[in-house]
């Protein structure tokens, strides 16, 4: 079992991606970004094989305007070399890949215009995983698209779609039940008509179920029968209901008590979980470590390493109590670990206890800050204090002196980005 997450990267360097308005969008500009964003996109895949995150979505930004008449740019055999490396390490690593076209790639539209656009889109996609020399398992994940008032109709548009798409495309094309329009029953009766893999989306099924007396487990049973030997491991999406939010969107991190549980009621070696969350590799760091086969102290030392500063400007009670819980080098309270941790992170940042965590990072250049560097944090710190400066500056100036002064241990932290 593989588990992973979508597109984007929380506190790890070197990985945004850029793009431009249609306006400047220049063969000189495109190619640019392009090299840009594939570096950030290799930057990604060198952390998640360091970290042992075995599933990745790609996002679809990589090549701006990649589906559209603006960008003219040969650009899989411009970066051919670039996509070669990255997809060995893919492939190497044993990491797999996907992309999921956003909520316009629709083949299901009465409006042929939509639709042929909708073609390119998948054109642009297949080309991309193409591109990276990946097997027929790396997927392309797409809803069935509207209603348009005859659901019937609808569908059966999609399935004649379908059978107009490339082989090159439905190799690698997936079909997803979504919130509002498609409940998996429904999903499925497609894939039974075109072939194509059902991908089950639980926080989806619990929104637009065709069963409430049917449990994830068995839905995702049906949804196996769907994918073939040459398709790889069935794949499903996972997420939490935010609460106090509408319907349907994501948590801001995947609290493990609920995931554990449905984790134990679906668990197969041959099951890979998307996650889609808001903090993306830290919950797939955390999911991950909760499900390790290889359980180690180590583990989650080298974690606590990265939130510890986090946590202490906002609870120095539950930064003591996760030090006193990672004290016992023969246990492994990954769930006690994390539970104490998600606590101290929903809690607001107090200016009190915001000063005293800085002024412990700012215990890394006690001795090697200049006095104009040293002037500078006390003279912040000093407004912070009264309430008269602000704390994002203050952590500005330590963020500098962390970069001025190489310290791997702060940079690497989290305490700048939570």
């Amino acid at each position: 079992m593989s588990i992973g997450y979508a597109c984007l990267t929380i506190g790890v360097p070197d990985t945004s991606f850029k793009t431009c308005r249609k306006a400047n969008a220049t063969e000189e500009k495109l190619e640019e970004l392009i090299r840009f964003n594939l570096q950030s996109l290799e930057n990604i895949i060198d952390y998640n094989i360091r970290n042992q995150i075995k599933l990745f979505r790609i996002s679809s930004d990589i090549i701006p305007f990649g589906s559209s008449p603006v960008n003219t740019l040969v650009w899989w055999e411009l970066f051919e070399s670039q996509f070669e490396q990255m997809g060995r390490k893919i492939r190497d690593s044993g990491m797999r890949v996907s992309m999921h076209p956003g909520q316009y790639t629709v083949l299901n539209s009465p409006d042929e215009e939509i639709v042929a656009r909708a073609v390119e889109d998948l054109v642009y996609h297949t080309r991309f995983l193409d591109s990276l020399g990946v097997g027929s398992e790396h997927k392309i994940v797409l809803h069935i698209g509207g209603v348009y008032k005859e659901k019937e109709r609808a569908m059966q548009r999609f399935i004649e779609r379908y059978q107009t798409l490339s082989d090159a495309i439905k190799k690698r094309l997936v079909i997803e039940n979504d919130d509002r329009s498609y409940t998996v029953s429904e999903v499925l009766a497609i894939s039974q008509a075109t072939g194509a893999p059902v991908i089950y989306d639980n926080l989806h099924n619990a929104i637009n179920t065709s069963d409430i007396t049917k449990d994830d487990a068995y839905w995702i049973e049906l949804t196996r029968k769907t994918w073939k030997p040459e398709d790889g491991n069935q794949k499903i999406h996972y997420s939490q209901q935010s609460p106090m939010s509408r319907i349907g969107a994501h948590t801001k991190t995947i609290a493990l008590d609920p995931f554990m549980d449905f984790y134990h009621n679906v668990s197969r070696e041959d099951l890979d979980i998307m996650l889609e969350v808001k903090d993306k590799n830290l919950s797939a760091v955390k999911c991950i470590m909760a499900t390790t086969q290889q359980p180690h102290i180590n583990l989650l030392e080298r974690e606590w390493s990265l939130y510890k500063y986090s946590v202490l400007e906002r609870s120095p009670k539950l930064y003591d109590a996760i030090r006193q819980l990672l004290k016992d080098k023969s246990s492994f309270p990954v769930l006690d670990f994390y539970r104490l941790l998600d606590q101290a992170l929903i809690m607001d940042v107090t200016t009190g206890i915001a000063v005293n965590a800085a002024t412990h990072v700012y215990g890394y250049f006690k001795y090697s800050a200049t006095e104009k560097e040293k002037n500078t944090f006390l003279k912040q710190l000093e407004k912070v204090e009264k309430n008269n400066g602000s704390l994002k500056t203050l952590k500005k100036i330590l963020l500098n002196l962390a970069l001025n002064y190489h310290e791997p241990y702060l940079l690497q932290s989290y305490y700048f980005v939570l």
